[in-house]
C-alpha cells in the first residue's frame, strides 16, 4: 500500500499543529502553575479579570483557562482598555518577559488553530486527495 504525496503533506501538516498546540498547553500550563500568583497581583484592580479569579482552583482546566484569559488582556489591551476594565498602570507594570511569553503563547495558539481550520478546508475541498 502506497501513500499519496497529498496524503504525506496533511500528515506532515497535521503532526507539526498538533505538537504545537501541546507545546502551548505545555508551556501555559507551566506558567499557571509556576507564575500564576504573579500573573494575578499585577492584574489585581482588573475588572476583567476579577469574575475569572476562582478558576485558578478549577485544577489544570480552570488554570488553562485563566491563563488564556491573561495572555488575551496582555495581548489585546486596546479592547480592555476601552471598557475601563484594566488600567494602563496595571498594564505597564507587568513584567516585560511575561507579558512577551503570553503574548507568544495567545499568537500561537491563534496561528495554529487557524492553520488546523485551513487544512481541514483543503483535505475536504479535495485539494489534499
Amino acid at each position: 500500500m502506497s501513500v499519496s504525496i497529498a496524503d504525506q503533506i496533511f500528515l506532515a501538516f497535521s503532526l507539526l499543529i498538533f505538537g504545537g498546540i501541546f507545546a502551548c498547553i505545555g508551556v501555559s500550563l507551566h506558567m499557571a502553575y509556576t507564575q500564576m500568583e504573579l500573573m494575578l497581583a499585577h492584574l489585581k484592580n482588573s475588572s476583567a479579570i476579577q469574575p475569572h479569579i476562582p478558576l485558578k482552583n478549577g485544577g489544570p482546566w480552570g488554570k488553562l483557562l485563566l491563563v488564556g484569559w491573561i495572555a488575551g488582556i496582555v495581548t489585546f489591551p486596546g479592547f480592555y482598555l476601552k471598557r475601563g476594565e484594566v488600567s494602563i498602570e496595571e498594564l505597564n507594570a507587568f513584567p516585560t518577559a511575561l507579558k512577551r511569553k503570553l503574548a507568544m503563547v495567545k499568537w500561537s495558539s491563534i496561528v495554529l488553530l487557524s492553520a488546523m481550520v485551513i487544512l481541514f478546508i483543503f483535505r475536504k475541498s479535495g485539494l489534499l486527495k
